[in-house]
Formats: structure tokens, C-alpha cells, sequence
């Protein structure tokens, strides 16, 4: 599993930086979490295919959001895409969001789902699930968080061969939490030779927030945390005005929700030079990046 931050500006793009757009890619298929005008190029630049987009998850309408959407259907339709693309957005927004679709002439070789989400709810899919939360944002917004199902514990080969296990479908079914009969006779379970699951990666994107408990809630525990951090922390009242955040309040989400890293992004174009941000959130939370343009970070298993 891999993050390619392709947009990390907040409300417009500046030289260094372009606006919000997230891509996480995992086997083989990839999710965009918002997209900003400009999102194509950097998909372009980042080496990732539009056509293995599966969903686009916005997480509120304002522009530096969602505006290259249709981009994005356009280019898919050029390249004559026949799947369906499942577009997902806070609940009382998907009518927007497809007339927004039928602006530009193109003819569309696919269809586009549009779903509109509330908070709490969930998205299944196979080995994995998408979580929402609302978010203290000017407008209907969400935050989403991607959780993967626990993984399967490690069968220990030896063991089972030593109990009378012979290798091979056997060993499969003990994996899948069967019990098998050995070659004495006697049933093994898969409690005698498998260890214990194994936790799934879990990824949090706020969106454009001020501090929330919600966010506190939705982010316990996981492996990263992304989050609003717009302005320094001496322009705090200003952050809060705007419905942002600032770094020490992000790291502080992030310190109480006991998360593994923080990536802080929709920096605000005031800040050619981010080391402040790092330097005010760091104090509070050491293990805290700032999100650049093109920025992969690759989420490993636990073990």
C-alpha cells in the first residue's frame, strides 16, 4: 500500500504545490481521496494510471477539491473506459456533483456512480472498508478512513507436520480457521498451529477541519493520520475562523487519537518554507511530516 500526495496547497496552487488530491494504490488498484484541479497532471508525473482509478471519495465541495473531476471523467472516456466509476461525497451533495458532470461536452463510455454518504456510514468491500466521519468544516464535509480486514495468522508448518499434518490442502484449511484430521486419527484445530491475526493497515484523511473529537475517534490507533494544518500556530484564531487547523492542534488530534504518524497538508501558500509547521507540530507530536507535492509514503504490514 502506497500514499502519492499529488496536490498538498491550500485553495490554490502555487509553484511548489499543487491542490488537494491524494492516491492510494494497493494491489494494483487505486483510490483518489479528493481531486483538485491539476490531479491529472500529477497522476501523469507520478507514473499512476486513470483507468485503475476505482473510486474517488471528495470529502466537500469546495473547489480546491473536487474541480478535476470532470476532468478526470473526460480523460477517462477519451481512453474509452467501460467500467463504472464510483464517485462518493457527503450525503445532500451528489446532485452537484453530477450536474457538475454534465457541464463539458464529452461523450461518456461509462457510467459514474455517484453516492452520497453520511456520517458513520461504511463502505464494504472485499479485504477492506471505507469509514466516514463528519468534520467541523463551512460546509457539509467528511473525513474518511481506510481499514483493511485483520490478516489471517501464520501458519506454523513445523508444528502441523509434527502433530500429523500432511502438508498441502491441509495446511490451507487450517490457514482459513478449519480443523483437519491428522494421520493418527486426531482432529486438529486451527487454534493448535495458526497465531493470531494479524491488524489490517488503517489510513485517516480529514479533509478541511478544525480540531475534532470525531476525527480523535475515527483516527484511534491507525497507522497514519493525514490532517488539515492551513496556518501557523500564531494564526490560530484566524485557522479557527476559517473552520482549519494548525499544527500543534493537528498533533495534538493526533497524539490523543494515539496514531503512528502524522502528514500534515492543505498548507496555505503563505508558507514557501514549512519548517515552522513541522517545527510547532513536532513539539507535540515527534513523528510528523508535511505532505509535499509527489510525496509517496508506502504503509507497510504490521507484524
Amino acid at each position: 500500500m502506497k500514499l502519492i500526495f499529488l496536490g498538498t496547497s491550500g485553495s490554490i496552487p502555487t509553484v511548489q504545490r499543487g491542490i488537494s488530491a491524494i492516491a492510494l494504490r494497493r494491489d494494483g488498484e487505486i483510490f483518489l481521496f479528493d481531486c483538485a484541479e491539476g490531479t491529472q497532471r500529477q497522476m501523469a508525473i507520478a507514473h499512476l494510471s486513470p483507468m485503475k482509478v476505482s473510486s474517488v471519495f471528495i470529502t466537500h465541495l469546495h473547489g480546491d477539491h473536487f474541480l478535476g473531476l470532470a476532468g478526470l471523467v473526460q480523460t477517462l472516456s477519451l481512453m474509452l473506459r467501460d467500467n463504472p466509476l464510483e464517485v462518493f461525497c457527503p450525503r445532500g451533495e451528489g446532485n452537484l456533483v453530477e450536474s457538475y458532470l454534465r457541464i463539458p461536452h464529452y461523450t461518456l463510455t461509462f457510467e459514474v456512480k455517484v453516492h452520497e454518504l453520511d456520517h458513520g456510514a461504511e463502505v464494504r468491500r472485499k479485504g477492506y472498508r471505507i469509514l466516514t466521519s463528519a468534520v467541523d468544516h463551512s460546509v457539509p464535509a467528511l473525513a474518511y478512513a481506510f481499514v483493511e480486514d485483520d490478516r489471517a495468522g501464520r501458519l506454523d508448518p513445523e508444528k502441523a507436520a509434527a502433530l500429523g499434518v500432511i502438508a498441502g490442502s491441509d495446511f490451507s484449511k487450517l490457514k482459513s480457521g478449519q480443523s483437519v484430521e491428522s494421520r493418527n486419527g486426531s482432529i486438529i484445530s486451527s487454534e493448535q498451529v495458526v497465531g493470531p491475526s494479524r491488524p489490517g493497515r488503517r489510513i485517516v484523511y480529514t479533509g478541511d477541519t478544525r480540531p475534532s473529537e470525531r476525527i480523535v475517534e475515527l483516527a484511534h490507533g491507525v497507522d497514519l493520520l493525514i490532517h488539515d494544518c492551513t496556518l501557523a500556530d500564531e494564526l490560530s484564531d484566524k485557522a479557527s475562523e476559517n473552520y482549519h487547523s494548525t499544527p500543534s492542534k493537528a498533533a495534538k488530534i493526533a497524539k490523543k487519537a494515539g496514531v503512528k504518524k502524522l502528514v500534515l497538508t492543505h498548507i496555505s501558500p503563505r508558507y514557501e518554507d514549512d519548517t515552522v509547521l513541522l517545527q510547532e507540530a513536532r513539539k507535540v507530536f515527534p513523528n510528523t511530516v508535511v505532505a509535499q507535492d509527489l510525496m509517496v509514503i508506502d504503509v507497510p504490514l504490521q507484524k
